[in-house]
């Protein structure tokens, strides 16, 4: 009998107390409600997504899944944020007949990538080849993106911390990170956008935040909170 299982992955462990799993918990028994379908067992662990080799619970699962078994992802940078072992990983697995379903990315779930190449399969050799190609760029251009998004955050991080020393120096003043506690200027924009990506991918970490923003952790808190509310 096939089994489905869920797997959940955080990686931030600069501020622990923020880490969550509640929306992709959430996500998962929406999933499995909708579909009248029960987990096996819910995997989860707060680790880099970068490497498949740091993960104890994902190579635990490993170990356990089975041909025709399922594993449920709320998306696909959960599974992984790299692209070429990434791509690796998820051609063995749907070679080995496990199903995977990245519930925010379907077009990258196996039963529509195996759609895909069965459509092409019934081509002639010229139609077949290019729709191929064209699945296998689908699917790496995707894990592309997630490993991009990170290194794209990790970027602006500097530049902004970078500009904002800049700008304090040429106003004579001194760099510093953090402000004096409690206090609570208006939100920016950029904050607020920050703050947002930050709630939903907990590869962002906190402390570059507050050293691109100059903000202490209490005043963080405070605006990751006003967020959090206004969501």
């Amino acid at each position: 009998m096939a089994n489905t299982y869920a797997y959940m992955r955080i990686s931030t462990r600069e501020d622990r107390e923020k880490q969550r799993f509640t929306r992709q918990e959430n996500a998962l028994a929406k999933f499995a409600s909708d579909n009248k379908i029960e987990y096996v067992f819910q995997f989860r662990e707060d680790v880099s997504g970068k490497s498949f080799k740091n993960r104890a619970e994902w190579q635990r699962l490993e170990k356990i899944v089975q041909p025709h078994d399922t594993i449920v992802f709320k998306d696909i940078s959960r599974f992984t944020r790299e692209a070429e072992n990434g791509y690796k990983k998820y051609m063995d697995l749907m070679n080995n007949k496990v199903n995977l379903i990245f519930l925010d990315n379907p077009t990258v779930s196996t039963d529509y990538i195996k759609d895909l190449l069965n459509i092409a399969d019934q081509q002639e050799i010229v139609t077949k080849t290019v729709m191929e190609s064209m699945v296998k760029i689908l699917l790496i251009a995707e894990l592309a993106r997630t490993e991009r998004e990170r290194e794209t955050l990790s970027q602006r991080t500097k530049d902004g911390m970078k500009a904002h020393k800049e700008a304090a120096e040429s106003r004579g003043e001194e760099w510093r990170v953090g402000r004096k506690p409690g206090q609570l200027d208006k939100m920016t924009k950029e904050l607020q956008a920050d703050i947002v990506l930050y709630l939903a991918d907990r590869s962002v970490k906190a402390a570059d935040l507050m050293r691109k923003h100059n903000i202490s952790r209490n005043t963080f808190k405070k605006y990751v909170e006003k967020v959090k509310e206004s969501m």
